[in-house]
Formats: C-alpha cells, structure tokens, sequence
C-alpha cells in the first residue's frame, strides 16, 4: 500500500457523537502552531471523554434528560461564541436570512444532533463507554458510504471500496456474534451505529446543501447544534420532565457535555480545520476512542475483550483507505507482445 499526502475533502468525523458540520475547502494551508495543537488535543479529549461523562450522568438522569440537556447547553454555548465573536463571511450578515437555508439547518440539527445524540445515550444504558466510543470512529466509514450512495457527493474508487468493506469487517469484529452473550448488548450496539450513520446522513447532506453557502464556520456550528436545541426545547415535555437523583459528578459530567463537548470543542475544532485543512483535522477520529477507551477502562473498570481493539483497528484501516489517506498499488499491465 501507498500514502498519499494530499487533501482530499474528508469523508468526515463525529467525535463523541457531536460532528460539526464544517465545511472547509480541502488542501487548505498547514500552519498554525502551539495554539492549533492545542485546540486539537483538546477537542480529542472532550469527544473521547464524552462517552465516561454520559456514563457518569445516566446515574442520575435519564437517557433523555442526558440527550436533552447536552444539546441546549452546547446551543446556548456556541450561541454566545457567535454572539462575541459575530463571525462573517464576505461581509455579508452573522446569520443567513434565506428561509430555505434555516430549513436545511433545521435537518442537520436533527439528523446530526438530535436523534444520534438520543441513540448514544440510549445505547450506553447496554454498552460500555469503550465500546460506544469505538463504535463512534465508524462515522467516516459510514460517511463515505452515505455520500457516495445517497447523496452522490462523493465518488470512490476501488481503492476507497475497498475501505469501506473492510471498515465493515472491523465492525463485525466489534460486535463479535460468535459470543454467547451478545444478545444484551447487539441492541445497544447497533443504535450506536444508527447514530454514526446519522452523522453519515448529516456530512452528505451538509455537503449537497450547505457546503458552498458563505457561512462563517463558527455560525455553522451554532446553528447546527441552536437548530436541534430547539427542537429539544419544543420537546422538553417529553424528554426532559422526570425525576433526577443529581450531584456534583452527575452535574460535571451534564456540564462538561454540553459546554464543552457540544460547545466549545466545535470552535476549537474549527480553528484545526481553519489551520490544517479538513482532512488533517479529522484525524481526531482516531484521538477519541484511545481516549474513550482508556478512560472507560482506568475510570469505570469497564471490560474491555480483545476483539473490540482489534476491530477498532481494522476499522482505522478502512478509515485511511476510504478517505484516500493510503492506496492500493495499482496493477501491473503485462507487457504486450512485440
């Protein structure tokens, strides 16, 4: 196999089930320096925690309550971000004003936030923050195969084919169904792949809709995530009423989701994109489920069985192949005859 090192559009990421739908142009400029390594790490460390925090929480709180606060309080966040900074684009207004535009975020927010974010927190009453936070790198795999059959925005050639396939064995590997107990956990294993097939939905979407909008970056990540707070809002009879048993880690875990996990990390990770260009920043893909599993098993004790590893490795591999990051040789013609 070859590398290769150009910027192709990725294929996308969602880390720790938030995926901000930023669309950046490709083979942008690498530069930046500690700043950009920074907000890198930190964005990875966020996305790959989030999956402890929402186990920490549902404690506590419902699935639902979980699901619901994260995202009014990622909203709120980014709301005030974009309310400091009122980013522009082409010193055109902070905010789109076409109605149709509004519509097209009003699908993302739901698609990219609102129903994966139940499913993961649905999923993690079953599944180990390990496993969901491995679960979650399948989002390229799932974008690639999205946008390719769905939305046609991409076009992959055998080589990319080939990632997906063998992204898909990496899953099977995952979720082991040679194992007598899986049945407690296929369930939740599979609403994990729901959502990142959501996030696949969502990037495709994003990309046949909104990528060649002039929206500032930051204005795309509030009204991505403000789009389905309100949507949580208008449901907040169903999803956020019922007791709770709160305390302080309980509210730390519900805070650091929402604020920074739903919020402030979407900024940092704009800026990585801004100064790395998109396919270099989604390379935090492969941050977060170290840091998903290492805390899941250092934290909460968690299990963590030898295919889970190795299959979250077999999906890498089909994350560097779909996302054209390393190639297949091209074949050999034989010579013709003289």
């Amino acid at each position: 196999m070859t590398t290769r090192s150009d910027s192709r559009p990725t294929t996308g990421t969602a880390p720790a089930g938030a995926a901000a739908g930023v669309i950046a142009r490709p083979g942008a400029p690498r530069r930046g320096g500690l700043r950009t390594w920074a907000q890198f790490l930190s964005a990875g460390l966020v996305w790959g925690a989030s999956f402890l925090f929402m186990t920490v929480a549902l404690g506590g709180v419902s699935f639902t309550q979980v699901a619901w606060t994260r995202t009014v309080l990622g909203g709120l966040t980014l709301g005030l971000v974009v309310l400091a900074v009122r980013p522009r684009v082409e010193r055109g207004p902070v905010l789109p004003r076409e109605p149709i535009v509004w519509l097209h975020f009003l699908v993302i927010g739901v698609v990219g936030c609102v129903i994966p974010f139940l499913l993961f927190s649905w999923a993690q009453q079953s599944v180990t923050s390990s496993l969901a936070s491995i679960l979650n790198a399948t989002t390229p795999i799932m974008t690639a195969l999205i946008a390719t059959l769905a939305f046609r925005v991409e076009k992959l050639d055998a080589s990319r084919w080939l990632g997906v396939l063998v992204g898909i064995a990496g899953v099977v590997v995952i979720i082991a169904p040679w194992r007598a107990e899986l049945a407690g956990s296929l369930v939740g294993q599979l609403a994990c792949l729901g959502a990142t097939a959501c996030y696949g939905i969502m990037f495709g979407y994003t990309r046949r809709f909104l990528s060649g909008r002039p929206i500032a970056q930051t204005t795309f990540a509030f009204l991505q995530v403000g789009m389905g707070a309100a949507v949580m809002l208008l449901l907040t009879p169903l999803l956020a009423v019922g007791p709770v048993a709160l305390d302080l880690p309980i509210v730390a875990s519900l805070a650091v989701l929402g604020i920074l996990g739903t919020g402030l990390a979407y900024v940092w990770n704009i800026g990585v994109i801004r100064d790395w260009g998109p396919t270099n920043a989604s390379t935090v893909t492969y941050v977060t489920p170290v840091v998903g599993v290492a805390l899941g098993v250092l934290v909460l004790r968690e299990p963590l069985s030898w295919n889970e590893p190795v299959g979250a490795l077999v999906v890498m591999l089909g994350i560097l192949l779909a996302q054209g990051r390393v190639r297949m040789p091209p074949a050999r013609r034989s010579p013709s005859p003289a």
